[in-house]
């Protein structure tokens, strides 16, 4: 299929999980990936991945805290590929597990470092060469932690729910520039970092599967379902869709 033909895409935090299903689905639309991580290996892989499947990929090691790590990639992919189409603000971290009173200041900077710092450089440099072809699609990952409230993590969803506000705001400045920006909203979903943590659940991966499956009417996720909702606010099918909410939790929010 080619939803994506002929675009350049630059997809953060791509080296596992929704990320990686996301570089996989791009490159399966058409779509040209770049591949954003700090983990060189798992990033290597996926695109040597895409490439030997027929598609084109390369990776970067890209810390997205670091402007002197985020302008030089994100100059390369254009300067490779002529144009910028498409960024995908996925990296992210949970951070410490703590309420907010037993979080050190370091922990919580640690946190805005990636979830929303990485956010602003990355549209920063990337918008740059969209203003000039007047035209992109930025798609950023917050969470259904963004939209409710939860008893963990208060760092975490903190950053979440300034993602969101980020979209609203940069969905409407950028509007005239033909820059489209919208939100996605993962509930659960099984990630290797997700069933990693299950494991350490009392009663093992499968009392956590079944217990975060009773909270979800349809069920848990898969990675590739909620890149598929990715795929389509990148897409020209969501060309009238700027500033949005794309909730894709199995119905969790919906309770």
């Amino acid at each position: 299929m080619t939803r994506l033909a002929g675009k350049a895409a630059i997809i953060t935090g791509g080296s596992t999980g929704i990320g990686e299903a996301t570089c996989h689905r791009f490159a399966e639309e058409g779509a040209k990936v770049a591949i954003f991580d700090v983990s060189e290996e798992h990033g290597a892989r996926v695109a040597q991945a895409i490439n030997d499947n027929g598609g084109e990929a390369v990776f970067y090691r890209v810390d997205v805290s670091r402007e002197e790590d985020v302008a030089p990639a994100i100059e390369k992919v254009t300067q490779t590929w002529g144009k910028l189409d498409i960024l995908v603000n996925n990296a992210a971290i949970t951070g410490a597990n703590k309420l907010a009173h037993e979080v050190s200041v370091d922990e919580w900077d640690r946190v805005f470092a990636i979830n929303v710092r990485g956010v602003f450089l990355c549209t920063k440099h990337a918008v740059r060469p969209m203003m000039k072809a007047k035209v992109g699609s930025i798609v950023n990952f917050s969470s259904i932690y963004g939209l409710i409230g939860n008893d963990d993590l208060p760092p975490y969803h903190a950053t979440k729910g300034a993602v969101l506000s980020m979209t609203r705001t940069d969905a409407v400045c950028y509007a005239p520039h033909g820059i489209r920006v919208n939100a996605v909203h993962p509930g659960s979903t099984k990630t290797p970092l997700f069933m990693k943590a299950g494991e350490t659940y009392p009663g093992g991966l499968d009392h956590y599967l079944d217990m975060m499956k009773s909270k979800h009417p349809l069920t848990l996720g898969e990675p590739v379902d909620v890149a598929n909702c990715v795929l389509f606010l990148a897409s020209d099918e969501a060309r009238f869709v700027t500033g949005s909410s794309l909730v894709c939790d199995g119905g969790y929010t919906a309770q």
